[in-house]
């Protein structure tokens, strides 16, 4: 039995680390294909204009404006719901139910759930 209480430190030595191997590796080859651009890149850099700055006020006319707007969803959201079921239900009682569409609908479900599992907890 082992203790659980004892935390095992992995060894931090990179000879033994097969990512660190490969890391290494691109590293040097990244290293010898570097061409030498003469400072080209730092005068680009440096000859683009700054980034605009935003002015102070912005951030909090959109909080407000995001406030604004979820509360006219919320406010619009019980009607709205309301309105959604209501056709949704007259849509479902003008069907024909039976009880072999039932079971139709049983294995659809069924299938699609058996489906998404198996996707889900494939190994590849």
């Amino acid at each position: 039995m082992t203790d659980l209480s004892v935390k095992r430190v992995p060894d931090p030595s990179p000879d033994d680390d097969w990512l660190e191997r490969a890391l290494a590796g691109d590293a040097r080859e990244h290293r010898a294909e570097h061409v030498d651009d003469a400072g080209f890149t730092a005068r680009v850099m440096a000859a683009l204009p700054a980034p605009f700055a935003a002015p102070r006020w912005r951030k909090p006319v959109e909080w407000a404006l995001w406030g604004i707007a979820g509360a006219a969803f919320a406010a619009a959201l019980p009607g709205l719901a309301t309105d959604v079921a209501r056709e949704l239900f007259r849509l479902l009682a003008a069907q024909p139910v039976s009880l072999p569409h039932i079971a139709a609908a049983l294995v659809a479900v069924g299938a699609a759930t058996w489906g998404s599992a198996a996707f889900v907890l494939r190994r590849d």
